[in-house]
């Protein structure tokens, strides 16, 4: 094997970051935990990249006196590297994500929300089942998904409904946000990241449908979301549906 090969990380994990100094830390610990903590068979060599849009809380000041990371924003611990990067333009969810996956070395990749609506320990498997899938979705809406907050998820489920019904997708969960996908079969689609990665979690929407287009072989697998553990959510619901339904049908009107 090369060293550029042996060198390459097996996954890179992406952590968009906005006022999230509460959770960030516990969360990093959790994720290691879940890929080289005691009674992981199988290690896997990864990165975690904190994409932080400049929390004005410390959340990167947080992170990097937490973990010991260097003049260059790096720590290393043995088969895991943490780079954060703090991000002062073009910030946003979708931009956030979109650097970090074009910065991320790793052969597959893994996005998730930094507030434990989505859990760490799920990685390994979403990671292993790429072996037979190009995208592996975290889904509130498959059997044994689903929400603490029970009136969110039946909104949620409704406007699942809305997307499949408009698109004609047999994707359950298009807002999840937690997936896991092979860099090569992303990368095809790069030359689409301006269509795909902008406004906040309606570029999931965007993603999901272009992979559905593109025959990409697709697998949910069931999370269930608990309560946010600290701090205030970003997603109010309102403006959030405002903001979604109208990316939705511009979608539907003018494509991709």
């Amino acid at each position: 094997m090369s060293d550029h090969l042996s060198s390459t990380p097996d996954v890179s994990i992406i952590l968009p970051t906005y006022n999230e100094r509460d959770n960030i830390g516990d969360l990093i610990d959790a994720i290691h935990q879940a890929l080289m903590g005691e009674g992981v068979d199988h290690p896997l060599r990864y990165e975690i990249l904190v994409m932080d849009d400049n929390s004005p809380d410390g959340t990167a000041d947080l992170v990097r006196r937490r973990f010991e990371l260097d003049a260059a924003d790096v720590s290393c611990r043995g088969d895991a590297t943490l780079r954060l990067h703090v991000r002062t333009h073009d910030k946003g969810l979708a931009n956030s994500i979109r650097d970090g996956l074009e910065r991320a070395a790793g052969r597959t990749l893994v996005v998730m929300d930094t507030d434990f609506n989505h859990d760490p320990a799920l990685i390994p498997q979403m990671v292993d089942l790429l072996r037979y899938y190009d995208l592996v979705i975290g889904s509130r809406f498959v059997m044994r998904g689903g929400m603490e907050d029970v009136a969110r998820y039946r909104l949620s489920l409704l406007y699942n409904m809305f997307i499949r019904f408009l698109f004609q997708t047999q994707i359950q969960d298009n807002l999840s946000g937690f997936f896991a996908v092979r860099r090569d079969r992303l990368m095809q689609l790069q030359s689409r990241f301006d269509t795909i990665f902008y406004g906040y979690g309606d570029y999931f929407i965007r993603l999901l449908l272009m992979a559905w287009r593109s025959e990409w072989k697709i697998l949910e697998v069931p999370v269930f979301y608990i309560l946010r553990r600290h701090g205030a959510s970003k997603t109010t619901f309102w403006p959030i549906f405002r903001d979604y339904t109208k990316a939705v049908i511009r979608l539907r009107l003018f494509g991709l």
